[in-house]
């Protein structure tokens, strides 16, 4: 007989979770399975600290499985004796885990981001299942039901792994991806792998699952498995679109996956009953970019035709009143309780609008006006604003007028090492250390240009050398892109000189505040402290050889 223990824990102050229902499928598809007679299931709630310790001494299991809250590289959420969260940190389950190295054959963390904890724990057990992002309940229990289908009819720890992720996909869930096993259990035969009496099966070699490549242009698509999540940013995100006047303010270089958290937020809201609208504000013509009342009717207009409602400018646009008030009584008279329900609304590439000081202090001021309006006002509560521009903000905007020191901040930072094998295996390759390492040191983990070198050296166009090799050269997949860079340069002398500064030395160097921040919202540089250095070595070859700079 194996012991499977289940170890539970919903914390109270944290947002509550279908623990019961996963706990449920697993003991029913168990009950149902070829072998049931073989496993045995412990189930603990409310797990503490002591008596997750406790549990695991008392019950000595083959298997371990957690559900719950997972908090990254901060650990997995437990409670108090309070039920309220207790983080336990990854190197205490680590070192709780080698205390029974050679007794637990698996760990499946089923908890959001506890893909750090399995790293860890693989240390010490030889089969670790965890998650490289958030997971949302419905696939968390999908999941569970087909890892232990799997188990149950006798097949492997890494065949149920497969049949977990497969029945998250038969479901149309857009997250079988974010599974994610590590095994030494693949050279060796099934018997020994799951201490299991049970017939003889073929010898399973480890298989990277992979998908059908995407062309890396523009955001990620919303079911796409190459989007990598960056935690906690989606989880802020997330949680910050349902309340009440909500405001989110998502910045970061260019193509560095502003937009595409943005669709996440927005489809977020959506699945609770949200109204959403996404606004580019590069679909602006310039002629409604020259005169703040153009522009506010083509916002307006805009935001009407893409909720499918018609167009009632003749009758809202009356008067002598200003044209922020008449935007104001056409979302307050028309808009808002047209739809009758929450609406979170996207402003993605505000930046053109940075460019035209004669509306940009009045529109963002108004931006700033209904977020504070929504604070007491019932009907402005259902209205949440998700702003995305790549910029720092240097137009003059009155401290108490501006959206941009209010609200949620989100910075997106560059892709992790993890993140960055991740990504690399989701392409089906199989690198070393030292391939990875010199993919990261050529364009660091920007995103961008990350996934357009794995994608044509998955394709087999190129190899990863001879990326090296062309990369920064005019013959190599990022010629346009660093020529747009190059062309952008030119344009500020002022800022072509700061970065002829940082291109010259091997250290850090202060460019000062206004260079080092315009240099960093281009994407160009990453910041040391108070200073600057090059982003990576493919802009420190390129641009170094087209300025002139050894």
């Amino acid at each position: 007989m194996k012991k499977i223990l289940i170890l539970s824990a919903n914390p109270k102050d944290r947002s509550k979770l279908r623990l019961d229902e996963e706990v449920r499928e697993i003991e029913a598809g168990l009950e149902r399975c070829k072998y049931r007679e073989q496993f045995q299931i412990i189930s603990k709630w409310a797990v503490r600290s002591d008596t997750l310790r406790q549990a695991l001494l008392d019950h000595e299991p083959s298997i371990v499985h957690f559900c719950g809250h997972g908090a990254g590289t901060q650990g997995l959420a437990l409670e108090n004796k309070s039920g309220d969260m207790q983080l336990v940190s990854t190197n205490s389950l680590a070192g709780l885990f080698e205390l029974f190295k050679g007794k637990i054959k698996c760990v499946v963390l089923n908890a959001c981001y506890s893909e750090a904890q399995s790293e860890a724990i693989y240390q010490h057990v030889d089969c670790v299942v965890g998650m490289n992002q958030a997971i949302g309940d419905k696939a968390a229990i999908q999941f569970a039901k087909g890892f232990y289908d799997g188990l149950g009819a006798g097949r492997t720890f890494e065949d149920a792994f497969a049949f977990g992720c497969n029945a998250i996909d038969l479901e149309e869930i857009p997250e079988a991806s974010t599974p994610i096993i590590k095994s030494r259990y693949s050279n060796l035969d099934d018997e020994k792998e799951a201490d299991l009496e049970l017939p003889h099966q073929p010898q399973n070699t480890q298989v990277i699952q992979k998908f059908l490549l995407e062309n890396p242009e523009g955001q990620v698509p919303l079911d796409s498995p190459f989007y990598v999540e960056r935690p906690p940013n989606e989880v802020d995100c997330y949680e910050a679109i349902l309340q009440p006047a909500a405001l989110i303010r998502i910045k970061a270089p260019r193509q560095l996956g502003k937009t595409s958290l943005m669709t996440r937020t927005l489809h977020h809201a959506k699945q609770h009953g949200y109204q959403t609208v996404s606004l580019n504000f590069q679909s602006a013509d310039a002629e409604f970019l020259n005169s703040l009342d153009r522009f506010l009717q083509w916002f307006c207009a805009s935001i009407a035709d893409k909720l499918n409602l018609p167009d009632k400018l003749s009758e809202y646009w009356q008067g002598i009143l200003g044209s922020k008030n008449k935007c104001t009584k056409y979302f307050e008279r028309y808009l808002l309780p047209e739809i009758n329900s929450s609406i979170a609304l996207g402003l993605d590439e505000v930046d053109q609008v940075f460019k035209h000081p004669e509306i940009a202090a009045d529109f963002f001021g108004l931006l700033r006006a209904w977020h504070e309006r929504a604070k007491n006002d019932v009907d402005w509560k259902k209205l949440a604003l998700v702003i995305v521009h790549s910029k720092e903000v240097y137009i003059p905007l009155n401290i108490n007028q501006s959206p941009f020191n209010v609200g949620v901040p989100i910075e997106l930072p560059d892709l992790n090492r993890s993140q960055v094998q991740h990504l690399i295996q989701l392409h089906g390759l199989i690198w070393t250390d030292s391939q990875v390492e010199k993919l990261i040191n050529l364009v660091d983990g920007h995103p961008y240009l990350l996934r357009v070198a794995l994608y044509e050296i998955a394709r087999g166009r190129i190899t990863l050398n001879r990326l090296l090799e062309t990369a920064p050269t005019e013959e190599g997949f990022y010629s346009e892109h660093l020529r747009r860079h190059l062309l952008n340069l030119q344009e500020d002398e002022e800022l072509l000189a700061a970065f002829k500064r940082v291109l010259a030395v091997a250290q850090p160097v202060d460019v000062g505040n206004t260079a080092a921040f315009k240099l960093r919202s281009m994407g160009l540089v990453k910041l040391r402290g108070n200073s600057v250095i090059p982003l990576c070595d493919l802009y420190r070859q390129y641009f170094g050889d087209r300025l002139g700079v050894r």
